[in-house]
């Protein structure tokens, strides 16, 4: 699923090929594309059409657009496999096309969510005072944000009653922290995925939550991470993270830091990545 840094580097090509146009058409090709906007594939579209799309912006793994002077945003989540790419009119249509959004203008090209395993969406959303679609009111702010309170975050952390990794997937905590990052971070910070979060000393804590951020911001200058086709930015191109990888998608191989082989482990559905020597787990 992409995190922080891909999205983020989908939105900066959205703020620049798409903020301030006009929609024209949008065609929902799939209903569960939409399945977040209540009202159904008809009502988003006359949402949509008629309305000029302010700033790119984005919470977490959130993107965007406030919607005219209306009071409302484009939500979109890209999910597991969801591309938002600015396409060429007359450009072939992708095999997994879900919306195509049209422009009134001579640019020549349109957007288009693009999802293979149909988790993501796009929805229109009242916003709340501040600005921010009230369905992801509850998300809290990311790492890179710089209004993001470490203070507030580092006492919260150490009052969770969890395990570290758990704490850095809790959106409602910190967000655009996802399974790769969060197994990146650790390894940087030599604290095993399992280590309970009362046991974090705050200056440990505040050591982890620089390498989360030092990660986030060497991927996001790398384009993100690619495993596969499904990641790729608004013009279709992929990012080149994982070859600076330390711990996750490493299993056997040799832990850059000690050579120990690097370990996974089945973890909450998913996988976590660690070094056995460096990321000692927890006493009983």
């Amino acid at each position: 699923m992409p995190e922080l840094p891909e999205v983020e580097v989908v939105r900066r090509g959205l703020l620049r090929w798409v903020t301030g146009r006009t929609v024209a058409e949008a065609q929902v090709l799939h209903p569960r594309a939409v399945r977040r906007h209540p009202a159904g594939p008809v009502d988003f579209t006359a949402q949509l059409t008629g309305q000029s799309l302010g700033l790119a912006c984005r919470r977490g793994k959130y993107l965007w657009f406030s919607l005219g002077r209306t009071g409302t945003s484009l939500l979109g989540h890209l999910g597991m496999s969801g591309q938002l790419l600015v396409q060429p009119e007359g450009t072939p249509d992708e095999r997994h096309l879900r919306i195509r959004i049209r422009f009134d203008d001579s640019i020549g090209t349109e957007l288009r969510f693009v999802d293979q395993r149909t988790f993501g969406g796009l929805s229109v959303h009242d916003n709340t005072p501040d600005g921010l679609p009230g369905a992801i009111a509850h998300i809290a702010r990311d790492p890179l944000d710089p209004a993001f309170d470490d203070s507030a975050f580092l006492n919260a952390l150490r009052l969770r009653r969890t395990t570290v990794k758990r704490a850095l997937l809790d959106q409602s905590l910190i967000s655009g922290v996802g399974n790769i990052y969060a197994d990146e971070a650790l390894w940087r910070a030599r604290l095993h995925y399992d280590r309970p979060t009362a046991t974090l000393t705050r200056p440990r804590a505040t050591e982890l939550l620089g390498h989360v951020r030092d990660v986030m911001t060497a991927a996001l200058a790398e384009g993100g991470t690619s495993f596969d086709s499904l990641y790729v930015n608004v013009n279709g191109e992929s990012g080149y993270f994982d070859r600076s990888l330390d711990a996750y998608g490493r299993e056997d191989e040799p832990c850059r830091r000690c050579g120990a082989p690097i370990r996974r482990r089945p973890w909450m559905n998913r996988s976590s990545y660690y070094c056995p020597r460096c990321q000692r787990p927890p006493r009983p």
